[in-house]
C-alpha cells in the first residue's frame, strides 16, 4: 500500500532538530539563520526548510534518512545549490554534502575510473584525475562549485558534451539509499544478474523485479519517445531500463534530481583529453544565423561548439574581459568552436572550420584564438553567462524559469526564431546562449514577478514555451532538471502513457513520496513559491547608500543574488571572493549565504527584527569587507556595502564593537600618537601589550604595526621640489596608513612623480577618504570626513589636477565610496574621474617618460579593492616597459584586509586565507625576487607571517632610479 508524507503535520524547526541531534545524523541546524540560508538554490522559487543536516559520514545519511522517515518530514538532497529549476530547495529537512561528505573516495588510473562521494566539487575531482592525465567528461560552466551529487541529479552536461558526453554517459556504479532505507548498489546489469536478484527476493531484489516489469511491459514507449536525441533530459531517463542498453540502473536514476534515491557515492569514468586545444570564434549576423550554421559544424570532429549573442557580452563590465570582447570578430553573435588534437594538425581543421562557416549565411568573420589568456577570457564570458545574463543592458532584472530548453541541433535555427517571436509577443527580452552544438539554448527573460499581470504573462510565456519546443521534437530541460520550473508542463511533452510510466517508477523508488516531493510527477505549480512575487512586500527600510543600480531599493540589491554560486569555489583561479567561504567552506560565509540573509531580512519572515538581526550581524562578522564580490559575482553583488549599510543601521544608538572605536578611528587617533612615536611603540610592544590589544578589539596573536618616526607629510612640507615639472601639478593622495606606518612608500611615490616630470602637491591640512569609517558602518562620521576631504580637493579639481593614490583601498574609496556616500556631489564625482592609479599615471599620462629598465624578477599580489575596481593592466604594462619579469599571484585575497585580520576573533581565518595562495607563494620565492605589494594590509600580512617583506611597485621604481643615478643600474635603450 503506498503512503504519502504528509507535511509534517504539527512538527516545527525545534522539534526536527532536536530529533535529528539525537540521532546523530552529523551536524546539524534549525535556527532561523541557517534556514534563510538553504530558502533558495539559482531559481526563481523559495521554500524555508524545518532543518538543515551536514553529514560527515555514510551512517549519518542513513541516520538522517530514518528520522526523518520516522518524523514523516520529506529529504531534498543538495549540493552547491545552483540548480536553476527550484529542485535544490524543500519544506523538509535540506541533507547538504558539499561541506563535509566530499571526498575522492578511490581513483584508479588503469581502469580510468574514480569513486566519489555525492558533495566532492567538480574541480577537485579534476585536479585530481589530471595528476594522471585524465578528466572528467561532462563540465557545467559551474565546474568550479557544483558537486558530483548535483551533476548526478540532474545529469548535467556541460560545455563539451558534443564530445563527451552528459554525467549520465560518465556513470559507472552508483550506491544510493531509498527514503525507505534500501541500500542499493546500481549499475548495468545481466539477464543472468536480474534473475538472480529478482530471486534472493529481499528489499533490493523486490525493487528490480518491479523495474524490470515497467521495463518489460513498456518497451515500445521506451524506445521511441524517450531518448530521441542527446539532450531529451525532461523526466526520467527510463530508456536506460531497456535490454539493448543493459538495463543500467544508474543511468536511469542520473537526472531524477533527488527525488527517488540519495546517492551515497558515485563511480565514474574518466578520459584522456586530446593533447592540444584550439579555439576559433565565429561571428554570424545574429543568434539565428548562428544556429543555422550548427548542423554545418558538427562534421568537424568539435570538442565543443557554444553559442552567445551581443546581448550577453553587453552586459561585461570586468575591465580584462571587456578588452578580451572587444577583439571579437565584428558580428552580434559568436560560435565559440574548440577543436582537440595534436598541435601539427590544429591549424590546418581550424582552417577547414573557419572555410565551413564561411559558406554559411550570415557568416561574418572568424578568428583563430591562440593566446592561452585571451582564451580564458573569452571562455569566462560563457561561464558567467548564467550570472551575467540575470541583469540586462539598462540593468533591469532577468530571471530563469525559461533558460534550458533543447531541440536537435538541426532545428535550432527554426526553433530559435519562433522563440524569438514568442518573446516579442510577450514584450519580454533575453540574451540568449547555450550548447548550440546540441541544440540546448539558455535564456534569462526580464519577467515581472512583482506584479499579478507579470505572474501571469511568465506563466503564459512558459507554457506556449513548452509547446513550441514539443511541436520541434524538444525536450523542456536539456541539463537543469525539470524542476519545480517545468514538473507542471512535462504533459505538454509527453503523452499520459509516459506521464503514468514516471509516476509508476517515482512509487516504485519512493512510495512514501518522502524525496524532493513536487518535482517531476505530482508538481507543485510553475508559478508556486516564488522567491519574488506581487504578495511579497519588502520591509520599508531606509538606506545611507542610495544604491542607484537597483532603484534605491534594498530588497532589489541583495536579491542580485540569484544563487550561481561562483562565491563558494575554493581555489582563487583569478578571483578574489569570496575569502571566507575559502576557508571555512560553510554556506553563510559566502557572498551568496549572506546575500540570502539579507534579504530574508528584507523580507521579515524567517528573519524577523530587521537591522537588528543578530544572524545577519553573525553572518556578516567573517566578510572581509574585500568587494571583491563586487567585481567577481557576476550579477555585481557588493557585499562590503551591503555590510557596511547594515552595520550603520545594527549599530545606531548602541554601543559598538571596541574594534570600531580603534581601528575604525585610526586615522584620527594616528594624528596624536604620531606626535610621540616612541612611546607609543614602546607601550603597544612592552607587557601591556596584550591589555592595550584586549581593550582596543585587538586580536591577541597580532602585532600592532611601529608608527614612523617621522610622518610623510612632516617630511614633505619642509623638503624643496626636486625634477622640472613640466608635466604640470599632480595631487599625491596621503594615506593615513602610509603617511603614519611607512612614510618610504609616499617618498618612493615623490621621488618617481618628479622624475617623470610632475609637480608634486599634496592636499591641505590632514585629509582621509573615510574608508575605515565605512567598513566599520559608521556612515555618518564617514560622510563629514569625506564632505571636508571633498572641500579641500575642490580647488585643484575645478582645475583639472590629477589626483594619484598609493594605497589601492584608498585610492578605491576615492573612485568608488565617495561618489555614493555624497551621491549626488559634482565635487565628489569630479575626485572619482581625477583618482589614478601610480602606473596608470605613468601609462597613461607620462607616454613619453622612459621608465628605468630592471633585470629583475618579481611576483606581485594584487589588492582586492584594486581588483575590484582598476585592475592590475597598467601595473603589468609599466612592469613590462621596465623589462621586469613579473609573475601576477592568483592568490585572492591576503586575508589580512584592512582592520578585518587585527579584529579579536578573525586572526585564524585572515591566516588561513593567505596561506592559501599568497603566503607559501612569498617563502617559495628566491631571495632575489621581488615582492611587490602596494596594499598596507598585504605588506603588513607579509611581514607578520615570513621571514620576507613586500615592497610597493613606487619603491621598486625610486630604487632603481636611485641606482641609476648612483651608477648602479641600467638606462633604457
Amino acid at each position: 500500500m503506498t503512503t504519502t508524507v504528509q507535511g509534517h503535520v504539527g512538527l516545527d524547526a525545534a522539534a526536527v532538530t532536536e530529533a535529528l541531534d539525537r540521532g546523530e545524523c552529523g551536524e546539524v541546524a534549525g535556527d532561523a539563520g541557517r534556514r534563510a540560508q538553504y530558502s533558495a538554490d539559482a531559481s526563481n522559487y523559495r521554500q524555508v526548510p524545518l532543518a538543515v543536516v551536514f553529514p560527515r559520514a555514510r551512517q549519518q545519511v542513513l541516520n538522517a534518512l530514518s528520522v526523518c522517515r520516522r518524523l514523516g518530514v520529506p529529504v531534498t538532497a543538495r549540493g552547491a545549490g545552483t540548480s536553476t529549476s527550484g529542485q535544490a530547495v524543500g519544506p523538509g529537512v535540506v541533507l547538504d554534502f558539499s561541506r563535509y561528505f566530499n571526498r575522492l573516495l578511490a581513483l584508479d588510473p588503469q581502469t580510468r575510473t574514480a569513486t566519489v562521494q555525492p558533495g566532492i566539487v567538480l574541480d577537485d575531482l579534476q585536479a585530481a584525475a589530471a595528476e594522471h592525465g585524465l578528466l572528467f567528461g561532462a563540465d557545467p560552466s559551474t565546474h568550479s562549485r557544483c558537486t558530483l551529487g548535483g551533476m548526478i541529479g540532474n545529469n548535467a552536461c556541460g560545455t563539451h558534451s558534443v564530445a563527451w558526453g552528459r554525467t549520465a554517459d560518465n556513470v559507472v556504479e552508483l550506491e544510493v539509499v531509498t527514503y525507505r532505507g534500501t541500500v542499493v548498489r546500481l549499475g548495468e546489469m545481466t539477464q543472468d544478474e536480474i534473475d538472480e536478484a529478482i530471486a534472493v527476493d529481499d528489499e533490493r531484489g523486490r525493487l528490480i523485479a518491479s523495474l524490470y516489469r515497467l521495463a518489460r511491459r513498456s518497451l515500445a514507449t521506451l524506445r521511441t519517445e524517450l531518448g530521441t536525441f542527446p539532450r531529451q533530459v525532461s523526466g526520467y531517463a527510463l530508456e536506460h531500463l531497456l535490454p539493448e542498453r543493459r538495463f543500467n540502473l544508474a543511468r536511469a536514476l542520473v537526472g531524477s534530481e533527488g527525488t527517488l534515491a540519495v546517492v551515497l557515492s558515485a563511480t565514474v569514468r574518466l578520459i584522456s583529453p586530446p593533447p592540444a586545444r584550439a579555439l576559433v570564434v565565429l561571428g554570424f549576423r545574429d543568434a539565428c544565423a548562428a544556429a543555422d550554421a550548427v548542423p554545418a559544424l558538427l562534421g568537424h570532429q568539435l570538442l565543443a561548439l557554444e553559442g552567445l549573442d551581443q546581448a550577453l557580452t553587453d552586459i561585461v563590465t570586468r575591465p580584462e574581459t571587456r578588452a578580451a570582447i572587444d577583439t571579437l570578430p565584428s558580428a552580434s553573435a559568436w560560435l565559440f568552436a574548440e577543436l582537440g588534437g595534436s598541435e601539427d594538425e590544429l591549424p590546418d581543421r581550424a582552417r577547414e572550420l573557419t572555410k565551413a562557416a564561411d559558406e554559411c549565411p550570415g557568416f561574418t568573420g572568424g578568428d583563430v584564438i591562440t593566446d592561452p589568456v585571451r582564451a580564458r577570457r573569452l571562455w569566462r564570458i560563457r561561464e558567467d553567462g548564467a550570472g551575467l545574463a540575470t541583469r540586462m543592458p539598462d540593468g533591469s532584472e532577468a530571471w530563469p524559469g525559461w533558460e534550458d530548453a533543447a531541440v536537435p541541433p538541426d532545428r535550432l535555427g527554426p526553433y530559435l526564431r519562433r522563440f524569438t517571436g514568442l518573446l516579442d509577443r510577450h514584450g519580454l527580452h533575453g540574451a540568449v546562449y547555450g550548447h548550440f552544438g546540441e541544440g540546448c539554448l539558455h535564456v534569462r527573460i526580464d519577467f515581472d514577478f512583482t506584479t499579478e499581470h507579470g505572474t501571469a504573462v511568465f506563466r503564459a510565456f512558459v507554457t506556449e514555451a513548452a509547446q513550441l519546443v514539443a511541436a520541434h521534437g524538444g525536450s523542456l530541460s536539456g541539463e537543469h532538471g525539470d524542476g519545480q520550473a517545468r514538473s507542471e508542463l512535462l504533459p505538454l511533452m509527453y503523452g499520459p502513457g509516459v506521464i503514468a510510466l514516471f509516476e509508476e517508477f517515482k512509487n516504485i523508488w519512493d512510495p512514501d513520496n518522502g524525496l524532493n516531493p513536487g518535482m517531476i510527477v505530482r508538481p507543485l505549480p510553475v508559478d508556486g513559491n516564488l522567491r519574488v512575487g506581487p504578495h511579497r512586500t519588502p520591509l520599508p527600510l531606509t538606506t545611507v547608500f542610495p544604491f542607484h543600480t537597483d532603484d534605491g531599493d534594498f530588497a532589489k540589491a541583495t536579491r542580485r543574488c540569484v544563487g550561481v554560486g561562483k562565491c563558494r569555489t575554493t581555489a582563487p583561479r583569478g578571483d578574489v571572493m569570496c575569502p571566507s567561504y575559502r576557508v571555512t567552506r560553510d554556506e553563510k560565509d559566502s557572498t551568496r549565504g549572506r546575500a540570502r540573509l539579507l534579504y530574508e531580512m528584507t523580507q521579515g519572515e524567517v528573519i524577523t527584527d530587521g537591522w537588528r538581526s543578530r544572524e545577519v550581524r553573525d553572518a556578516l562578522d567573517l566578510c572581509l569587507s574585500c568587494k571583491g564580490c563586487s567585481a567577481d559575482c557576476p550579477v555585481g553583488v557588493d557585499m562590503a556595502t551591503y555590510k557596511s549599510e547594515f552595520l550603520h543601521h545594527h549599530y545606531q544608538g548602541r554601543v559598538r564593537p571596541a574594534s570600531h572605536y580603534t581601528m575604525g578611528w585610526l586615522p584620527l587617533l594616528s594624528r596624536p600618537a604620531a606626535r610621540m612615536p616612541r612611546l607609543v611603540n614602546a607601550l603597544t610592544s612592552s607587557r601591556a601589550a596584550p591589555l592595550v590589544k584586549r581593550l582596543g578589539g585587538i586580536a591577541a596573536e597580532r602585532e600592532i604595526p611601529r608608527f614612523a618616526p617621522r610622518t610623510f607629510l612632516s617630511w614633505f612640507r619642509t623638503r624643496a621640489p626636486e625634477g622640472d615639472g613640466h608635466r604640470g601639478p599632480v595631487l599625491l593622495w596621503v594615506d593615513s596608513f602610509n603617511n603614519h606606518f611607512t612614510p618610504d612608500v609616499l617618498k618612493a611615490g615623490v621621488a618617481v612623480l618628479e622624475n617623470a616630470g610632475f609637480r608634486v602637491q599634496v592636499p591641505d591640512g590632514t585629509q582621509c577618504c573615510g574608508l575605515t569609517w565605512i567598513t566599520t558602518g559608521q556612515l555618518g562620521v564617514a560622510r563629514r570626513i569625506a564632505r571636508r576631504t571633498i572641500a579641500a580637493l575642490a580647488p585643484a579639481l575645478g582645475a583639472g589636477v590629477p589626483v594619484v593614490g598609493l594605497e589601492p583601498s584608498c585610492t578605491a574609496a576615492l573612485r568608488t565610496d565617495l561618489p555614493e556616500l555624497l551621491d549626488g556631489d559634482e565635487d565628489a564625482r569630479a575626485l572619482a574621474r581625477a583618482t589614478v592609479t601610480l602606473a596608470e599615471l605613468l601609462v597613461h599620462h607620462a607616454t613619453d617618460w622612459h621608465p628605468p629598465h630592471i633585470k629583475a624578477r618579481s611576483i606581485s599580489q594584487t589588492h582586492c579593492h584594486q581588483h575590484a575596481t582598476s585592475g592590475f593592466g597598467a601595473d603589468s604594462t609599466l612592469l613590462h616597459r621596465m623589462g621586469v619579469d613579473n609573475t601576477v599571484l592568483d592568490a585572492g585575497c591576503c586575508g589580512l584586509a584592512g582592520n578585518f585580520g587585527f579584529e579579536r576573533g578573525h586572526y585564524d581565518v585572515s591566516v588561513a586565507a593567505g596561506e592559501q595562495v599568497l603566503l607559501p607563494a612569498v617563502r617559495a620565492t628566491a631571495p632575489d625576487t621581488h615582492i611587490l605589494a602596494d596594499g598596507f594590509s598585504c605588506r603588513t600580512q607579509i611581514a607578520q607571517r615570513t621571514d620576507r617583506t613586500g615592497t610597493h611597485l613606487a619603491q621598486l621604481i625610486a630604487d632603481a632610479l636611485s641606482n641609476l643615478a648612483n651608477g648602479q643600474g641600467t638606462a633604457r635603450d
